[in-house]
């Protein structure tokens, strides 16, 4: 697979795989922590999560800048590894849980996702770039999109186990502490310490049923009230051991980009070196003012139309894991470990990165099979496929939609009847799977768009500026909760498939533009 591609590839893609693996926890615990933990409901909860995002992304165009005007670009990648590693201390550290007032724990929590999303930004654009640069080498120039997908494909490797190590480390806890997972008793049990006997009738018979199934080898508790302060408290503490899985990761990674340093360029440096070995000045790979202008003006082009497609996709650790958690049927995925048992909804988060990695190597075969027949399809044209298919995965999730209770109504029904009325865990499945196909026609490709099409002194800036894209899309994210909890659920779904069929239509009105800027 990595014929053919520069040395350094299969090292970045391994130095990536500690962010990614904090970032796929991330991704399938974050919302579900904060509702257990603090008692927020979906919307307050979507603020914190969308706001983390968009500054998780938005800060690599800060780290961007920081590179390209230091031309330090490994020092601040190697610094950015450092600074999410104290920022998953900071989470990772267990705080109280039954408190009169959550303002200085929550506060405590918002900055830790602070300086985790500030690493980030040191660290995600700037090794784009570096990978970019690899490529600069016309040697290699042939195979940029095959390497971005090459390294897009890898860097999720950390994704898949990243979901179950967390779920395993959370339920290891409960169980430790003699108790089995529910996903539906975090929100019961906070509605108890807000409301006491006098919370909705249902709900109080519910959360007595779960109380009586959940403790294992014979725990009892002299009162309801017992009972939810012990479950609430051992659930979250579990939650913050496995962010701290993340700090190991992001280690391995440091490790793997040091003893690799060597190997990788330096964007920004005087000279490139050209195939027969001579070097490139400086002079010789400046463009002119006119040609910079054309070439940031299309990136930002594509910068704008993708910002859908982020708003829709990031929905997974969001509105998508509140309806995996509420409407799909959980006890049918249940692996026991022994110490521990795998099972809630932040598993299906692993689902997209075990996708992407099955999945690259059919979409490069059949990419390589178009491009040896000159019919493969450009950069910006594989992206408005892209957002095509993501239209059809929320066109799906609609269709199933169709007959289930809203939001709402769930608090009004028992535990039998939420029981019968819950979906198969393929569904969830089958939506990864179209998502996963979309992104995998955007995310590296685009990546791969510029690389290619920035001007030689303004990569990082520019990744940078791909990644503020993802963040402003990610800041939309919120949208997703508002919607979930408001409409009916075809509804809150359809949503997303009008923007990204906008999307896609704006894209292909921009196709032969943006393909002779490109080449």
């Amino acid at each position: 697979m990595f014929k053919n591609h520069p040395k350094g590839l299969l090292a970045a893609s391994l130095s990536n795989m500690g962010e990614r693996f904090g970032f796929y926890i991330m991704m399938a615990i974050l919302t579900l922590f904060i509702s257990a933990k603090f008692g927020l409901s979906e919307k307050p909860t979507g603020f914190i999560y969308s706001t983390f995002y968009a500054s998780t992304y938005l800060l690599a165009l800060v780290g961007g800048i920081i590179a390209d005007r230091t031309k330090n670009y490994k020092g601040t990648i190697i610094a950015g590894l450092i600074v999410m590693a104290v920022g998953y201390l900071l989470i990772a550290i267990p705080t109280p849980t039954i408190v009169e007032s959550i303002t200085p724990y929550l506060t405590l929590f918002c900055i830790g996702l602070a300086v985790i999303a500030f690493g980030n930004g040191l660290f995600k654009g700037n090794l784009q770039a570096l990978v970019g640069q690899l490529y600069d080498d016309p040697q290699y120039s042939k195979v940029r999109d095959a390497g971005f997908q090459i390294f897009y494909m890898f860097i999720n490797v950390g994704g898949i186990f990243a979901p179950f190590v967390a779920v395993a480390i959370r339920n290891w806890w409960l169980k430790a502490n003699g108790f089995a997972y529910n996903g539906d008793l975090p929100g019961l049990c906070h509605a108890y310490l807000q409301h006491g006997e006098s919370m909705k009738p249902q709900a109080l018979e519910n959360l007595k049923e779960l109380a009586t199934r959940v403790p294992l080898d014979g725990q009892t508790f002299a009162s309801t009230k017992d009972f939810v302060q012990s479950y609430l408290s051992v659930f979250s503490e579990g939650f913050h051991y496995a962010f701290a899985a993340a700090i190991v990761m992001i280690f391995v990674s440091l490790v793997i980009f040091f003893v690799n340093k060597s190997r990788f360029p330096n964007p920004g440096q005087k000279a490139v070196a050209s195939t027969d070995g001579s070097k490139l000045s400086r002079e010789e790979i400046k463009m002119s003012a006119q040609e910079v202008r054309q070439r940031v003006t299309a990136l930002f082009a594509v910068f704008a139309v993708v910002i859908f497609f982020w708003m829709s996709f990031h929905q997974n650790g969001y509105s998508l894991s509140y309806f995996a958690r509420d409407y799909v049927d959980l006890s049918t995925i249940r692996i026991d470990l022994g110490f521990t048992v795998i099972q809630g909804a932040e598993i299906f988060q692993a689902v997209n990165p075990i996708f992407v990695v099955l999945m690259t190597p059919v979409v490069m075969a059949i990419f390589g099979v178009l491009g040896r027949k000159g019919k493969e399809p450009s950069a910006p044209r594989k992206i408005a496929i892209g957002m095509g298919i993501a239209a059809l995965a929320y066109v799906f999730l609609s269709f199933v939609s169709l007959d289930l209770p809203g939001k709402e109504a769930l608090a009004d029904m028992s535990e039998a009847a939420k029981e019968g009325m819950r979906l198969t865990p393929m569904v969830m499945i089958g939506l990864y799977f179209i998502l996963t196909v979309a992104e995998l026609f955007i995310s590296p490709l685009g990546l791969s768009f510029v690389s290619k099409v920035s001007p030689p002194h303004m990569q990082g800036l520019m990744q940078g500026c791909w990644l503020a894209a993802t963040a402003i899309g990610n800041f939309l994210l919120v949208i997703g909760g508002i919607l979930y909890t408001s409409l009916p659920l075809w509804a809150c779904w359809l949503f997303f498939v009008v923007a990204c069929t906008i999307s896609m239509f704006l894209m292909l009105a921009m196709l032969k533009w943006l393909e002779r800027i490109a080449k």
